[in-house]
């Protein structure tokens, strides 16, 4: 697995509304847990047929103790149909129960704040950070549940 970006601290994620959460969730009232990032658009292919579906399993299979997943809708393209109207539909079709974050959009272009914040390169991206709040990997592409099971029970043991 390769890392697009260099370790180190996570930036806070730059949020323009929450979708499955009662109240918004901040990166650093999380410390003390693993927190998985899957940043995905409703309209990406690869989003709908691994991404997703991985980011849901990654929710019911572990501990809420030990881990959050949170899904990331970051539009870089398209703006004007993925709304978050569009996403609520979405996720209701999908049967998404994990929290969703809503990317803020830009002042300056097409890309996003969080998205522009980790240099992604596109989705789905998978960010994991561990408990102390540090970039442990931050993947764009596809990585089989296998290699994010590993990773993810690793960074969970070193506590």
């Amino acid at each position: 697995m390769q890392n697009v970006i260099t370790y180190g601290q996570a930036p806070e994620l730059e949020i323009l509304t929450w979708l499955n959460t009662e109240t918004p969730l901040c990166l650093s009232n999380l410390r003390g847990k693993v927190v998985v990032i899957h940043a995905f658009q409703m309209l990406c292919p690869a989003c709908v047929v691994h991404g997703i579906p991985q980011a849901s399993a990654i929710h019911e299979l572990y501990s809420h103790d030990d881990v959050q997943l949170i899904g990331l809708h970051t539009v870089f393209e398209h703006h004007d149909i993925m709304t978050v109207e569009a996403l609520e539909v979405f996720a209701s079709e999908y049967q998404l129960t994990f929290p969703i974050a809503v990317d803020a959009p830009s002042n300056t272009g097409a890309i996003p704040k969080t998205m522009a914040a980790y240099y992604m390169q596109g989705t789905p991206t998978l960010i994991v950070i561990d408990q102390q709040g540090q970039i442990r990997l931050n993947h764009f592409g596809r990585l089989s549940d296998m290699q994010v099971g590993n990773f993810i029970g690793q960074i969970i043991c070193e506590e």
